[in-house]
């Protein structure tokens, strides 16, 4: 047997083998070797769902702010909105850099001085122009209270969507047909509704100077009032908003008339409608519906109005409803109070026959007005414009919810303000991510957050891993463009 003197590689190879591959030691520990100790999880992070809204983050542009304080602050109320001082804890979760609550505070007062939300509006700007259009705006407005005892100049008792005698701030929000937000804005908790549409668009229109360049902007009745109308009209700007059905009999007069309340399924009548409440501009003596012309219609806005089955039966339960509680305390089974349908008279309380009478011969219909003509949109576009404002509503319902908007934890106008920046940006990076994969924001932090990257340690060594990710939620980052090894 031929022997050289070559030593033997086992010993190299075992040197090199990588525990991380899976491979087993190619030979046992010779005499005298240290035995390193078995691995140990040093700690788990969602660093993967970080990456994953950083990534749209900066897609968006929002990086431009060169803040890494404010991008956590966003991505983490994304993914558990809850106090400044509590995000530091979902932070660590996820994975980011640690800091403080002092860091935190001063990064605050950052987004006033450093004119954060005016950045992000223009990129959130360029991102509507360049996906979904700038066409049609969609306005809406919500409350958001404080569990507080005393007013101040900002936080005030006004009317409350959720029926609260809390202070509370009212916020507008101004978004593209898709619900992508283009422009918020806080307003004095008793500031009527009709009151925040101007400031809002104009606000929108100052930014990016667009004065003057053709949009629909379109609202819900809560801002049918003939100031805002004419404001919009004067500032070259299209609208759209609902009607309220009290104002039927006076729109459709001439069809009454000659029609009496009798309605087909999916009718539409395109009428006229006064500007001023006074006003009168309808008549009986023409059979045929006017065609509204703003030249030879000054004094009038375009009104449409249809009728469909499935919303008077809708109506007819409601007033069923609103009767049973009307006959109710007539009879005196329920407590009397501001009931629909009862009217006291010198005999006592009585049911309105005539009040229930007329309401039901208006249910099913719905109505529109708007200062577009006829020429440029058809009734049918009109109506479909309108009802896409479930949009902001759901944007809304999002802030309000999956983002938890309410700022319970301040108290002055500056850090406030400082936090509606903050959800505004998270908005933003959340309808991002929803358009673009078709998964509720929520959805995908439930199924992202699992995704656990591990810290591991083991001979003096500290490696992280990422995690195995099944195919649903890689279908989740494809859809988003997100590669990044993962």
């Amino acid at each position: 047997m031929l022997e050289l003197d070559v030593p033997s590689p086992v010993e190299q190879i075992a040197d090199v083998a990588d525990w991380r591959t899976g491979q087993l030691s190619v030979s046992p520990p010779t005499a005298g070797r240290e035995v390193a100790g078995p691995g140990r999880t040093v700690r788990t992070t969602a660093r993967l769902l970080y990456d994953v809204l950083a990534s749209v983050y900066d897609r968006l542009g929002f990086d431009v702010l060169d803040d890494a304080v404010f991008k956590d602050l966003v991505i983490a109320r994304i993914v558990e909105p809850t106090s400044k001082i509590d995000a530091l804890r979902v932070l660590d979760d996820l994975g980011a850099d640690t800091m403080s609550y002092k860091t935190i505070q001063r990064h605050l007062a950052q987004i006033l001085t450093g004119d954060y939300r005016d950045r992000i509006a223009h990129r959130c700007f360029e991102y509507a122009a360049a996906t979904g259009g700038l066409g049609l705006l969609l306005f809406d407005v919500t409350t958001l209270y404080f569990e507080a005892e005393k007013e101040d100049d900002l936080r005030k008792v006004g009317y409350s969507k959720e029926r609260r005698v809390d202070p509370q701030i009212v916020v507008g929000l101004l978004v593209d047909r898709t619900g992508f937000p283009l422009e918020i804005g806080c307003f004095e908790g008793n500031k009527a509704e009709t009151h925040t549409l101007i400031p809002i668009v104009r606000q929108f229109q100052n930014r990016h100077g667009i004065d003057g360049v053709e949009m629909v902007i379109a609202a819900d009745a809560g801002m049918l009032s003939a100031s805002n109308l004419t404001a919009l009209d004067e500032a070259g700007l299209k609208f759209i908003v609902g009607s309220r059905v009290t104002k039927a009999p006076g729109d459709l007069t001439s069809h009454f008339h000659w029609h009496g309340d009798v309605f087909t399924d999916g009718q539409i009548i395109d009428t006229v409608t006064p500007r001023h409440a006074r006003s009168v501009v309808n008549t009986v003596k023409r059979r045929a519906e006017p065609v509204w012309d703003p030249v030879r219609h000054p004094t009038s806005w375009r009104a449409i109005w249809q009728y469909t089955r499935k919303r008077a039966v809708r109506d007819n339960q409601t007033l069923n409803a609103q009767e049973a509680r009307a006959k109710a305390v007539v009879d005196g089974t329920k407590k009397a109070k501001a009931t629909r349908f009862v009217k006291t008279t010198t005999a006592g309380q009585q049911l309105d026959d005539a009040a229930l009478d007329r309401a039901r011969s208006l249910v099913g219909l719905k109505g529109y007005v708007t200062n577009i003509p006829v020429t440029l949109m058809e009734p049918g576009e009109v109506i479909g414009k309108y009802h896409d404002l479930w949009h902001v509503e759901q944007s809304f319902r999002m802030s309000k919810t999956d983002l938890r908007a309410r700022p319970m934890f301040h108290r002055t106008r500056d850090a406030i303000e400082a936090h509606l920046t903050i959800v505004f940006a998270a908005l933003a990076v959340a309808r991002c991510v929803q358009d673009r994969t078709g998964v509720a924001i929520a959805r995908v932090v439930k199924q992202l957050r699992p995704l656990r990257t591990s810290t591991i340690a083991i001979n003096a060594a500290v490696q992280d891993f990422p995690p195995q990710i099944p195919a649903a939620d890689q279908e989740i980052l494809s859809r988003l463009g997100f590669e990044a090894g993962y």
